[in-house]
């Protein structure tokens, strides 16, 4: 077996609605053949792996993958148990996965994930493991599982990111990660916060470096008479002990710019202790301060909005004597405890063995093969951080209200929303005798929420209320697809959202649009373009059209939608992507209609038989809507008490529980040419339904209706017509079969004297769907240009025209009116050479903007000579 490759997806997509990996893999010849014939394989990987026997398997029974592996099952079934295993054996909570074959040898296997790089490290693992097994060769699973283990700690998050990202999730908050390393926005657009650990978007960048200088944050302390130590920074050694001796001993000596204890030298007793500390300190550190020592015990208070949430006492590490065990033995029993870490991923850090540690203990006449007496307790750091093995007991029930005023005027002294005061004093339950030693941005909360002894502290909950409190709801989200007309209702839909007050953000096949200003062209109706929306500040509404395309490449930027849409589903894109099946193209795009909020909108078209058969996977309140207002499924849902909007009697009508209101006449909506266009008719009545879903007054859905016009300005490349004095020009992306005979329908009922089509068709369809246009165009038009599309896509130059060609040809049409012009801006201004009085010219484009150029220029020019002739 081989791993061809992997596949990542981070968010919802058609295999499962979590972050999960696609891994393609070649059985290269295994597929056919069981587990149980192939020698001692079975029991190799259940000795292998034992824990496999916890796994349940498709039977749903204890032992059932055990079972499926006696009966004989397949290596890709058994890959995907394994990749899930070893991600469990080193705490990750993963559970989904499945295999699929996709031709003769090669499958894919799709597995849950938490962290990206672990979990192809697990399946690159998995594989090794069965090739291993196969060939009889010994594979080493504990220097796997420790390879398994460092990838994990270099990419896995930390406590206090956790806290807060795990909160946001309870409250239905999303949550997407903007970089590799702790950097997370929760929410969408405007409602947005950025969290990087505990600094989030609305700390001040001021007050962290404030912090970040212990010097200048003991001066604003000291300035407002909060206790601070005694002391000054150190210009040269001979200052240093000047100001020792003025102080008095024992002193500190620390870095200016310092974190995590870093650096940092304590209960220096005489003037040779501090000169040692001095010269250690000055090789890592230019900037240093000397401090007067305080005794006393060590406690941390967080505070966020600038109220205590949380108090913790710190205590150093220690160890207590046994009698036998040296002090290095008694310490590896410590870090044995499974809430021990090596960083910062659990509860507890171990105890690091250095230097500092050594010669600490050293200080007190032990090292490391001491055996302390039974019961003696030997303390191994001066400080107490977590990050060096020390342990925190919660104390948020026991701080004085003294002491919260003092440190609340510490937090806004420095102006920091969200920090961890250390302060040294006898008791925190009594008025100060003691000195607060830091104020710390970005403060960790592990020892609040998971402390040694004492209640958790959801210090987590505390950072997202104060995140969330002025902002009353998420951005909405709506999402739209289908094959046809989900371009036309986005824009719709965006268009009246504006009207509403809303700043829309909107993804198009025409391009980004943020607040109606179009910052990128193009195609974006993928996953990037749809997280540009989603990660912009000024957006307060997501518009987004979202393709087949993206949804099978890359899934769904967002989590869940407030309106999913789907105009329609119809049989273009059939023989891409492996989906070869109108049923299979329905699954594809049920995802939209799947990922919406429980409370929220799922709008279908009633008049679409596809688009029935996933009205059972439809979530939220289904809207549905169709043209036939004794539609059955569209009756049977407003039986139910949901909406329906239908047209009638020449209006657009909503109708809900025996209520019945007309929305507007279909000749005032625009965009149908007063009723012209039955397909925008459609597209109005889904845009409608999604805007009925988000609670838009009805008299903002008419006037925007009123308002969105068949041009470049509302609706580019949408039945855009150009009055070319005699001739009509019209530019539309009809690019299917579909889109073809709708766009047809509606251009019968216009005034011409001929019919000139310039047709085309993407060159990934498929070649009896191409020669269906053909047919179709030769039994409509007058007169055919037949054009290509710059991207072939996978097809030869010329192929796509030939086989257009053989359709237009095949219903008799007269081979003198067609003209083959591969270029479709040199098609157009033929036709335009070419035209006569009363022609009606459609182009079918690719590129809608260098077409739009030349029907400009071919107005200003017949516009000019006639402002030449009336001169």
């Amino acid at each position: 077996m081989k791993v061809l490759n992997f596949k990542c997806f981070e968010g919802r997509n058609i295999y499962c609605h979590k972050p999960c990996i696609k891994m393609e893999v070649d059985l290269e010849g295994f597929s056919e053949i069981p587990s149980n014939s192939i020698d001692g394989f079975n029991e190799g990987l259940i000795e292998l792996m034992p824990s496999l026997k916890e796994h349940r398997c498709g039977i749903d029974e204890d032992m059932g993958f055990i079972k499926r592996l006696k009966e004989g099952t397949y290596l890709a079934h058994i890959c995907e148990h394994i990749v899930i295993a070893l991600q469990n054996t080193i705490g990750i909570k993963a559970a989904y996965g499945k295999a699929r074959e996709i031709k003769e040898d090669i499958y894919y296997i799709i597995y849950e994930y938490e962290y990206k790089n672990t979990a192809i490290e697990a399946g690159n693992m998995a594989v090794m493991i069965i090739n291993s097994l196969i060939s009889k060769k010994e594979f080493n699973m504990e220097e796997a599982i420790l390879k398994l283990k460092e990838t994990l700690r270099k990419e896995e998050l930390g406590p206090s990111t956790l806290a807060i990202i795990r909160e946001a999730k309870k409250r239905s908050i999303p949550v997407l990660r903007v970089n590799e390393r702790s950097i997370f926005q929760l929410g969408y657009g405007s409602t947005s916060k950025i969290i990087e650990a505990t600094i989030s978007s609305n700390t001040s960048g001021i007050a962290i470096d404030i912090a970040c200088d212990k010097l200048l944050t003991k001066k604003i302390l000291f300035n407002q008479y909060i206790p601070v130590a005694d002391g000054e920074q150190v210009i040269n050694p001979v200052q240093m002990l000047s100001e020792a001796e003025r102080i008095g001993y024992p002193v500190v000596l620390k870095p200016r710019y310092g974190n995590q204890g870093k650096g940092v030298l304590v209960n220096l007793r005489d003037k040779k202790e501090v000169m040692e500390a001095y010269r250690t300190l000055s090789k890592n550190y230019s900037d240093i301060l000397i401090e007067k020592y305080i005794r006393g015990k060590d406690y941390r208070v967080c505070l966020v909005d600038y109220k205590v949430v949380a108090v913790s006492e710190r205590i150093s590490p220690y160890v207590i004597g046994d009698g036998e065990s040296s002090i290095i033995q008694l310490i590896q029993g410590i870090n044995s405890d499974e809430r021990r870490g090596d960083g910062h991923e659990k509860p507890l850090t171990k105890i690091k063995i250095n230097e500092d540690l050594i010669n600490y203990i050293w200080k007190n006449s032990y090292s490391l093969n001491s055996i302390p007496a039974k019961g003696e307790k030997v303390v191994l750091r001066e400080n107490a951080n977590l990050s060096t093995g020390g342990i925190a007991i919660d104390r948020t029930d026991s701080i004085c209200e003294e002491n919260i005023e003092i440190c609340k005027r510490a937090a806004k002294a420095v102006g920091l929303d969200i920090c961890g005061i250390d302060i040294c004093c006898s008791d925190i339950s009594k008025k100060m005798d003691g000195v607060v030693i830091e104020v710390n941005a970005a403060p960790g909360i592990r020892m609040h929420e998971h402390p040694y002894e004492g209640n958790s502290i959801n210090v987590g909950r505390a950072i997202v209320d104060m995140l969330l409190k002025d902002i009353p709801r998420q951005i909405p989200i709506i999402s739209v697809t289908g094959t046809n007309g989900k371009t036309t209702t986005t824009r719709l839909v965006s268009h009246v959202l504006s009207l509403a007050g809303y700043k829309t953000g909107m993804t198009t096949t025409g391009g980004i649009y943020i607040n109606n200003t179009c910052i990128d062209k193009g195609d974006t109706t993928g996953y990037d373009s749809a997280m540009t929306v989603l990660t912009n500040k000024e957006v307060d509404a997501a518009v987004l059209e979202t393709a087949r395309g993206g949804i099978i490449r890359k899934g769904l930027a967002y989590d869940l939608a407030d309106v999913g849409v789907i105009t329609n589903i119809t049989s273009d894109h059939l023989g891409i992507d492996d989906i070869d099946t109108l049923e299979g193209l329905a699954f594809v795009k049920s995802l939209v209609v799947e990922a919406v909020k429980d409370k929220g909108y799922t709008v279908l078209n009633a008049d679409d038989r596809i688009s029935m058969k996933v009205l059972s996977r439809a979530k939220g309140n289904v809207v549905l809507f169709s043209k036939d207002k004794n539609n059955p499924y569209l009756r049977e849902n407003i039986k139910r008490g949901r909406y329906g909007i239908y047209t009638w009697n020449d209006f657009i009508y909503v109708e809900k529980e025996g209520s019945i209101f007309p929305i507007i006449k279909i000749n005032d909506i625009k965009i149908t040419l007063e009723g012209k266009l039955k397909y925008n008719i459609e597209n109005a009545m889904a845009a409608c339904a999604a805007l009925i879903g988000l609670g838009v007054d009805y008299s903002i859905i008419r006037k925007g209706m009123e308002s969105f016009y068949l041009d470049e300005e509302h609706n580019p490349g949408r039945f855009n017509m150009y009055n070319l004095r005699d001739v009509t020009v019209i530019l539309d992306y009809g690019h299917n079969i579909e889109g073809y005979k709708a766009v047809l329908e509606g251009v019968k009922k216009l005034d011409y004297k001929r019919l000139i089509g310039i047709i085309g068709m993407p060159g990934d369809r498929k070649d009896e769907n191409i020669l269906e246009i053909g047919e179709i165009s030769g039994k409509n038009f007058d007169y055919i240009y037949i054009k290509e599309d710059k991207d072939k896509r996978n097809k030869g130059e010329g192929e796509v025209a030939r086989l257009l060609e053989q359709g237009v040809l095949k219903g008799g049409f007269d081979k003198k009116n067609i003209n083959i012009i591969l270029d479709e801006r040199e098609a157009l201004k033929k036709s335009l050479e070419n035209s006569r009085k009363g022609d009606l010219i459609i182009i079918f484009f690719e590129e809608y903007e260098p077409l739009l150029k030349i029907v400009k220029e071919e107005m200003n020019s017949l516009n000019k000579n006639s402002n030449e002739a009336l001169a």
